[in-house]
C-alpha cells in the first residue's frame, strides 16, 4: 500500500501538497496523521465539492504500507503514528518539503526539497516538467496552500518560483474567490480575547542590539490558528521579531516570526523541539511550565541571536599608525593629512600605544616637536575583537572616555572604533548594517530602504541585462574573495527612481586584478590606470564599467590633484564630494542588494539637500563647487546652509581660482551639457563661480532668450534624425562667451587648454559665421532672392555647432528659416557624380575637379541638373569652358 500523509495540525499547504502528490501517485491513499487547523476543517465542512477521498487513520492497516509519501514535513515527531512506519525496514520513503533542514531527522529514498515559499511550488515545478495538468478543483486547493504559506505572495520568503507556481495554477483555472474566502476568516470570540491578552502582555527584550517582542498568554481551552494571531499582531505593531508563548490546556505552543536575518526563529524554537524557517517557526512544549519556558528564553536568545552591530561593522580601517620613534611633528602631519584625531603607535607590528591630537598639540606648544611619539603615548587602553558588540563598546567609549578603541584579530591591528564612529551609529537612522538588511522605507518614518525594497527597485528599474551583470560582478568578486560595491550616481539615482546606467564599482582588494579576471571570464578588455588603481572594463558589446580600488585621498595643497592610498569602503566613501554620493550597494552573492549608508545620504536625498562631508571640501577641490551647482539644479535640490557658506568662503578666499583651467572647463562642460543649463549658469553667476571661469563673464537679461532659442534649436536638430552626433555644451558655451572680445576669447581657450580644432571653432570659425549671418540678414532685409547655391556656399564650411549658434542668435525669422532650410534640404545633398566619374568621362584629375564638382552642386541645388545624364552633360560642358 502507498500512503500520502503530512504533519499533524495540517494546514492548506499540506492539503494542496497531498492533492498534488495524488497526481504523481494515483494508487496511493491520502491520510491525515492527526488534527487539522480550524481553517482547513471549515473548508472541508463548507466545500463538500472539494472533499477528495481522504481515508480515516483508523481505517489504514499501517503494517501493509510499503511506500510512505511525506508532504511538507521531515520530522518524525510531527507525523504522529506514521513515525513507527518510517522506522520499519522495507518501507520506501519519499519526501516533498520546502522547510530548511533544521532538526529534520528523516531522509527519503527519494527527496524533492527546496527552500521555496510553499511545498505546492515544488509540485508545480514537477507538473510543468512532466506535462501533468491539474483540474480546476485540484488547482484551487493547491493555490490555497501556496497563498497561505506565502501570505498571498507577499511574505519576504516568497521566491520567483512561487510566482511562477501561482501563474501555472491560474492557467488551470484555480478559483481565487474560493482562495480569498477560505483564507480571510473572521476571528472568533476566543481568538479576539487571546489576541487582546497577547497584545497586553507584550514586553521587549533587547538582545545583542536587536529588539525582540515577547508575548504570552494562558488559556484553559484550545484556540485555533495561533500562528494567524501572531502574524496579525506582528503586522499591527509593525514588529521585526515576535515570539509568542501560549499555554493551552496542558501544552505550551510557541510561534515565532522574524523579518531580520540576524534572528532565525527556526533555530530559536528548535531549542524547544520545534522547527520551521528562519522567518517563521513553531513548537509544542510538554515538559516545561510557561514560567520555566519564559525563564529559559533569554538564554536561548543570547546564544542564537547574532549581534546586529559589531566592532567589525563600525570600525574604520586600515588604521593609520606611526612608529614609536616618530617625532611629534610628523605625528601632527599624519593627523592633519588624514583628518583624524588619534593614531595608533606601533613598535614593529605590535600595538604599544595611542596618541591623540590634543596630546600632540600640547607637546608642540611646549616645543617638543622632535621628541618621539612613545614618550607621550597612552599605554593604558582596552582593545576589542571584531565580534565585540555595541553594548561592549559603549562603556569603553562613552563611560571610560577611551575615544579610540583598537580592534585586534589574532594579534593584528585590523581596525579602530572611534567616538565619532559610535556616536554616528547611535544617532543615525539612515545607517545600514554591512552585509545585513536595511531599516525603514524612505517613504515611511525612517530614511533607509529595506533590502527587499532595493532588490525590487533593481528588478523594476534596470534592464534584465544590467541586473544580470551586477550579479556576475558579485560572482567574480566572490571567487577572488573580494568585496565589491556599486557606488556613486548609479546608486543615488536608483533611490531617486531616475534612469542611470553608468555603473561605477569599487573593490576592497585589487580593482585592476578584478577587472582582468572579469574580462577573462565574461569577455571584454581592460584599460588600466595604475597610478589611481582604477580600470575601465569594456565588455564585448562596448558597455563600459568603471572599476576602482577602495581608496582614500588627501591633498598636499589646495587645488592639487589628490594623493591616493588604499582604504576600506567606509574611507573610500568619505572622500566623495557630497553625502548623496556616498551610498554603496553590495554586489556579492551573500549580501546582494544591501545598501551601505555611513554618512546620512538617504536622509539628505529625502530632504533634497546637498551637503559636503567636511569643512575643507571646497578648499581641497574647488571643482566640487561646480558639481554642487550641477547636482542642485539637475535634481531640484538645494545647498545646505553650511555647505553654501563654505562655498562662498572658498570663492572669496580665492581657492576656486587656484584650480587648473582644464579641470574648471571640464566641470563647466558638464554643466552646459545638461538638458536645460540656464538655471545652473545663473546659479554659477550668483555664487561668483562664472567669474572664476573668466572675470568678464556675467549673466545678463539677454542670455535667457538666447538659451531658450538654443534649447529649441537643439531639440529641433535631434528630431531631424540625421544620424550626426551633436553635443549640447559647445552651443551653450558660445552663447555664454558671446560678449567676450576676440583676445579674451583666445586667452580663455589657452587657459582651458582646448584642442586646436575646438579653439578654432570657438574663435575664427564662430566670428566668420557671425559675418555670414550679418550678410544673410542684410540680403533678406533688402528683399533679395537668395539662391540655394548661395546659401549652401555660405553655410557649408561651418560646423554643425556654429550653424546652430547662428540659428540661436539671429532675431530675424527669415534668416532662421533660411538656416533651417539649409539643414533640412541642402546640407545632405550629394552630387550625382564624383571624382571617379569625372575620370571615366575622360577628364584629367587636378584642382579643376573641385571647381567643377562645386559648380555641379550649385546647379543641382538650383534645380538646373536633375539626373545623372544631365550631370554628365553639365560637366563636359563646364570642362570645355575651363
Amino acid at each position: 500500500m502507498d500512503v500520502i500523509t503530512t504533519h499533524i495540525n495540517a494546514d492548506f499547504d499540506c492539503l494542496g501538497g497531498m492533492i498534488a502528490a495524488k497526481k504523481l501517485y494515483p494508487e496511493a491513499v491520502m491520510v491525515f496523521p492527526g488534527s487539522q487547523e480550524a481553517n482547513l476543517r471549515a473548508f472541508f465542512v463548507k466545500s463538500a465539492g472539494y472533499h477528495y477521498d481522504f481515508r480515516r487513520l483508523k481505517d489504514i492497516d499501517r503494517a501493509a504500507i510499503k511506500r510512505l509519501i511525506l508532504v511538507d514535513v521531515r520530522h518524525s515527531e510531527r507525523i504522529g503514528p506514521f513515525a513507527e512506519v518510517v522506522r520499519r525496514d522495507g518501507v520506501e520513503l519519499h519526501i516533498f518539503d520546502h522547510h530548511p533542514d533544521g532538526a529534520a531527522d528523516l531522509h527519503g529514498d527519494l527527496e524533492f526539497i527546496d527552500p521555496v515559499g510553499s511545498t505546492v511550488t515544488l509540485f508545480c515545478r514537477l507538473f510543468r516538467e512532466r506535462g501533468i495538468a491539474p483540474d480546476p478543483e485540484e488547482a484551487t486547493m493547491m493555490m490555497l496552500g501556496l497563498y497561505e504559506d506565502t501570505g498571498g505572495l507577499r511574505f519576504s520568503s516568497t521566491t520567483v518560483a512561487d510566482f511562477e507556481a501561482a501563474a501555472f495554477l491560474r492557467t488551470y483555472e484555480a478559483n481565487l474567490q474560493v482562495v480569498s474566502d477560505c483564507l480571510q476568516q473572521e476571528l472568533s470570540a476566543s481568538q479576539v480575547a487571546l489576541l487582546h491578552e497577547l497584545l497586553e502582555s507584550r514586553t521587549v527584550l533587547n538582545v545583542n542590539g536587536i529588539d525582540i517582542s515577547i508575548v504570552q498568554a494562558s488559556v484553559d481551552h484550545f484556540v485555533d490558528d495561533l500562528a494567524v494571531l501572531v502574524h496579525k499582531l506582528r503586522d499591527m505593531e509593525e514588529l521585526d521579531v515576535i515570539l509568542a508563548a501560549v499555554r493551552m490546556e496542558e501544552r505550551i505552543f510557541l510561534v515565532g516570526r522574524s523579518r531580520l536575518p540576524e534572528v532565525s526563529v527556526g533555530e530559536i524554537l528548535g531549542a524547544f523541539g520545534g522547527g520551521g524557517h528562519a522567518y517563521a517557526a513553531s513548537a509544542r512544549v510538554r515538559n516545561l511550565t510557561l514560567i520555566e519556558l519564559l525563564e529559559d528564553l533569554p538564554t536561548v536568545l543570547q546564544k542564537q541571536v547574532q549581534p546586529r552591530w559589531q566592532a567589525r561593522h563600525l570600525m574604520s580601517y586600515p588604521v593609520k599608525s606611526v612608529n614609536a620613534e616618530t617625532p611629534i611633528s610628523q605625528v601632527r602631519e599624519t593627523l592633519t593629512r588624514y583628518n583624524i584625531n588619534a593614531v595608533a603607535v606601533l613598535l614593529g607590528e605590535s600595538l604599544v600605544g595611542i596618541l591623540t591630537r590634543q596630546t600632540v598639540e600640547r607637546a608642540g606648544q611646549h616645543g617638543l616637536n622632535t621628541v618621539a611619539a612613545q614618550e607621550f603615548m597612552t599605554t593604558e587602553f582596552v582593545t576589542v575583537s571584531p565580534e565585540a558588540g555595541v553594548n561592549e563598546l559603549k562603556p569603553l567609549v562613552l563611560d571610560g572616555q577611551q575615544r579610540f578603541v583598537p580592534v585586534i584579530d589574532q594579534g593584528h591591528l585590523v581596525g579602530a572604533v572611534t567616538r565619532t564612529d559610535l556616536l554616528r551609529h547611535m544617532v543615525s537612522v539612515g545607517r545600514v548594517l554591512p552585509r545585513t538588511s536595511a531599516v525603514a522605507d524612505i517613504a515611511a518614518s525612517g530614511y533607509g530602504l529595506k533590502k527587499r525594497h532595493i532588490l525590487r527597485r533593481l528588478r523594476e528599474q534596470l534592464p534584465q541585462k544590467i541586473y544580470r551583470l551586477l550579479g556576475q560582478l558579485g560572482e567574480v568578486a566572490d571567487e577572488l574573495e573580494m568585496e565589491i560595491y556599486a557606488v556613486g550616481g548609479f546608486v543615488r539615482d536608483l533611490l531617486l527612481r531616475q534612469e542611470n546606467l553608468d555603473i561605477d564599482v569599487v573593490v576592497e582588494g585589487d580593482g585592476i586584478a578584478f577587472a582582468k579576471a572579469f574580462a577573462a571570464r565574461h569577455g571584454g578588455r581592460v584599460r588600466a590606470h595604475q597610478a589611481f588603481a582604477t580600470a575601465v572594463l569594456i565588455l564585448p558589446d562596448d558597455f563600459k564599467i568603471d572599476v576602482a580600488t577602495t581608496r582614500m585621498e588627501y591633498y598636499l595643497q589646495p587645488g592639487a590633484l589628490p594623493t591616493v592610498e588604499q582604504a576600506s569602503i567606509k574611507l573610500d566613501l568619505y572622500r566623495r564630494d557630497f553625502t548623496i554620493n556616498t551610498l554603496a550597494l553590495s554586489l556579492n552573492r551573500s549580501n546582494f542588494g544591501t545598501l551601505h549608508d555611513y554618512f546620512g545620504a538617504q536622509r539628505d536625498l529625502k530632504d533634497k539637500v546637498l551637503r559636503v562631508l567636511h569643512n575643507l571640501s571646497f578648499v581641497e577641490d574647488s571643482t566640487r563647487a561646480f558639481r554642487a551647482v550641477r547636482f542642485e539644479q539637475r535634481l531640484g535640490f538645494h545647498l545646505g546652509q553650511q555647505t553654501e557658506q563654505l562655498l562662498h568662503s572658498a570663492v572669496r578666499m580665492g581657492f576656486a581660482a587656484s584650480v587648473g583651467g582644464a579641470r574648471v572647463f571640464n566641470e563647466l562642460k558638464l554643466v552646459l551639457q545638461e538638458s536645460d543649463p540656464l538655471s545652473a549658469v545663473q546659479r554659477l553667476n550668483e555664487l561668483g563661480l562664472l567669474q572664476v571661469v573668466s572675470p568678464s563673464l556675467h549673466v545678463t537679461s539677454l542670455l535667457r532668450p538666447l538659451f531658450h532659442e538654443a534649447h529649441r534649436g537643439l531639440n529641433w536638430f535631434q528630431l531631424l534624425y540625421t544620424g550626426e552626433e551633436c553635443q549640447r555644451w559647445p552651443l551653450y558655451f558660445m552663447l555664454l562667451t558671446q560678449s567676450l572680445d576676440k583676445e579674451a576669447m583666445r586667452d580663455l581657450c589657452r587657459l582651458f587648454i582646448l584642442p586646436r580644432r575646438r579653439a578654432q571653432m570657438f574663435t575664427e570659425e564662430r566670428w566668420a559665421g557671425e559675418q555670414i549671418l550679418f550678410q544673410l540678414e542684410q540680403e533678406l532685409r533688402r528683399h533679395r532672392t537668395i539662391n540655394d547655391s548661395d546659401l549652401d556656399r555660405w553655410l557649408e564650411p561651418l560646423s554643425t555647432d556654429v550653424a546652430l549658434y547662428l540659428l540661436s542668435i539671429t532675431k530675424q525669422e527669415q534668416a532662421r528659416q533660411a538656416i533651417s532650410h539649409y539643414f533640412t534640404h541642402l546640407r545632405a545633398t550629394k552630387t550625382f557624380l564624383d571624382g571617379n566619374d569625372l575620370k571615366e568621362l575622360g577628364l584629367r584629375p587636378g584642382p579643376v575637379f573641385k571647381m567643377i564638382l562645386r559648380d555641379l552642386r550649385d546647379a543641382q541645388l538650383n534645380g538646373k541638373v536633375l539626373s545623372v545624364e544631365a550631370a554628365k552633360a553639365f560637366v563636359l560642358d563646364s570642362a570645355s569652358e575651363v
